[in-house]
């Protein structure tokens, strides 16, 4: 059986504030992993998680660097896989700190290398919808230990929100 939640989001600000609601309740080698078009809000996304984690300062995409890491709550990597053209580049990068550490692990471009990953991470895919600032944000098959993060993302937002929950 799948399941999944997708939530309408209608602009960046509540792209962020859901963001936010995850980095509060992540803990200690959470790893989330996002995927989407470019400009889906993946970074929208992730500053949100650094806020919610407590990290001061302006979180940007580390496209050109590919890793970058903020002191919170818990150290957040934040990882962007966009320039790797193989699994074992990403790999190379020697991701073991980020991926099985004591911080909290955000992968932007995760797919470009999906099987480096642990299988207790937190896929996430945004994506456009329409030609405004709408996205949709769907989380699928999380694993067991995300179910507080998503729990509480639940409980965090206004009833007028699209949240939609399905098994198939």
């Amino acid at each position: 059986m799948t399941f999944s939640t997708r939530i309408l989001t209608n602009g960046p600000e509540q792209t962020r504030n859901i963001g936010r609601a995850i980095g509060e309740s992540a803990q200690a080698g959470d790893v989330f992993l996002l995927v989407g078009a470019l400009g889906a809000g993946k970074t929208c996304l992730t500053q949100g998680i650094a806020e919610g984690l407590g990290v001061s300062g302006y979180v940007r995409s580390p496209t050109f660097v590919l890793t970058t890491q903020y002191e919170g709550r818990l150290r957040l990597y934040h990882l962007d896989l966009y320039r790797i053209d193989a699994p074992l580049e990403a790999w190379d990068l020697g991701l073991d700190e980020q991926l099985f550490g004591e911080g909290v692990c955000v992968v932007e471009w995760a797919d470009r290398a999906s099987d480096i990953f642990p299988g207790e991470s937190l896929w996430v895919s945004l994506d456009h919808v329409g030609r405004g600032d709408e996205r949709m944000l769907e989380f699928s098959d999380w694993p067991e230990r995300f179910e507080p993060v998503l729990s509480r993302l639940a409980n965090s937002l206004p009833m007028s929100d699209a949240i939609t929950e399905t098994e198939a």
